[in-house]
């Protein structure tokens, strides 16, 4: 349970929904940190109206008659956090995974993403980007809670990941040939740089809001093919064309140094994972714009599953899970240094949903300080997202996506893991 008048101010928003629901907030911060990277400021008062901040004052002011209050004094708040790379619809793996893919309606899916968004919104995470899933779940979860049918974080979603086939994300890989048409309805298998082309408008019609690609094999998928590039350059770039052309971002999942270059050469928006690394990759990444997403956080779901069931992987997926293991972390230790821009995100469906916090602890062990890491989640995953105007700080205009913790998250992260307090658009969101 939440102690203190917080835990009395969620109770009493639950049962008031008069209260709840006013339009005018009135929060008073013991400590704010409302531009992540900018001194903390001391004790202030943030005024929230119809969803949206509508000023940020020094000092505890004097609540107007008929505003909700909300005391936050003994507390340190700060803008809602962003977690830059989820997979909302399941956090199975293995043949588990694999049974879910083919025996899960879309509607199944679409109310354990619906679940899984809660879980991340009550750990205070109030924007994701969803980079996957196969049946349009998170799309159709997107716009219901755009429209105010559903509640959750606020979601950027890409479709379905393009590949190659036989790539990380030809989900028939494994699957019996007879099956292969089943996986083919979201249409993101493509070969050759005119197939790719359309297969990055179908994503696009379908109303992806980001491109992911897959330009190299993956941990997860069951194809003894290496974790190196498996797209031609003429298929990755007709993809970033097709993307730019249609105003989309592109996020592109890579392991393989090989395909981590020929991304970075294209210039997209972010580079998930990045595993491998050579001298002539660092150096394009520190003269680019290229954002690192480091996805640290799957090596907790790799060892929590393993040490539930050891075989809870088939062998030559487990082989590439060991490697992931023990090299995770070694690019963010040698990116961070050099300047590279970084941007949080965990993987989230690899690992739990709710635990996204985790993330925070793996940054700071590989090298990155607790306001590096905080950046990461706010500033610079808002940048990322295309969204610094409405999200990742606090500031008159901006959505009021704000939460607090107990203690200093610029000297111990892990006080993300119990966050006190969550407001998503304006919306106390109770967190039992």
């Amino acid at each position: 349970m939440k102690a203190g008048i917080l835990g009395a101010f969620v109770a009493m928003a639950i049962a008031l929904p008069s209260v709840a629901s006013a339009q005018t907030s009135i929060i008073h911060a013991g400590r704010l940190i409302d531009v992540p990277g900018k001194a903390p400021r001391g004790p202030s008062t943030i005024v929230v109206k119809d969803g949206r901040i509508a000023s940020v004052d020094n000092g505890h002011a004097k609540v107007p008659e008929g505003a909700a209050f909300i005391d936050l004094s003994d507390r340190t708040v700060l803008p809602g956090l962003i977690d830059s790379h989820v997979h909302l619809t399941s956090d199975s793996a293995g043949p588990a995974g694999q049974l879910e893919a083919v025996t899960l309606s879309p509607a199944a899916q679409a109310f354990n993403a619906q679940a899984n968004g809660m879980k991340t919104l009550r750990a205070g995470f109030t924007t994701v980007r969803n980079l996957g899933d196969g049946d349009g779940a998170v799309l159709a979860l997107r716009d219901a809670v755009n429209a105010g049918k559903a509640m959750g974080p606020r979601i950027l979603d890409a479709g379905s990941s393009l590949s190659g086939t036989a790539g990380h994300s030809d989900n028939a890989l494994s699957y019996r040939d007879e099956l292969r048409p089943f996986f083919a309805g979201a249409g993101n298998i493509c070969n050759g740089a005119e197939d790719c082309r359309r297969a990055t408008r179908q994503q696009i019609g379908r109303g992806a809001d980001v491109i992911k690609v897959t330009i190299t094999g993956g941990v997860n998928s069951r194809i003894g093919a290496g974790l190196g590039s498996q797209m031609f350059d003429d298929e990755a770039a007709a993809i970033v064309a097709t993307a730019r052309m249609f105003g989309r971002k592109v996020a592109v999942h890579s392991h393989g140094a090989d395909g981590t270059l020929q991304a970075l050469k294209l210039g997209v928006d972010s580079i998930e994972h990045g595993t491998m690394l050579t001298e002539e990759v660092i150096a394009l990444w520190t003269r680019s714009k290229t954002y690192y997403v480091p996805t640290l956080s799957t090596v907790n779901g790799y060892k929590e599953r393993l040490a539930a069931n050891p075989d809870a992987y088939e062998p030559d997926v487990l082989a590439k899970i060991k490697w992931r293991i023990d090299i995770t972390g070694k690019t963010l230790q040698t990116l961070a240094p050099r300047g590279v821009r970084i941007a949080f995100g965990t993987d989230a469906g690899v690992s739990k949903h709710g635990r996204n916090a985790d993330e925070f602890e793996l940054m700071v062990a590989n090298g990155m300080t607790p306001e590096s890491a905080l950046i990461a989640a706010t500033v610079n995953a808002a940048d990322l997202l295309g969204l610094s105007d409405k999200i990742g700080t606090i500031a008159p205009g901006k959505s009021a996506d704000i939460i607090a913790v107990a203690g200093d998250p610029l000297t111990d992260v892990s006080v993300y893991k119990d966050v006190q307090f969550v407001m998503a658009r304006g919306k106390v969101i109770a967190l039992e």
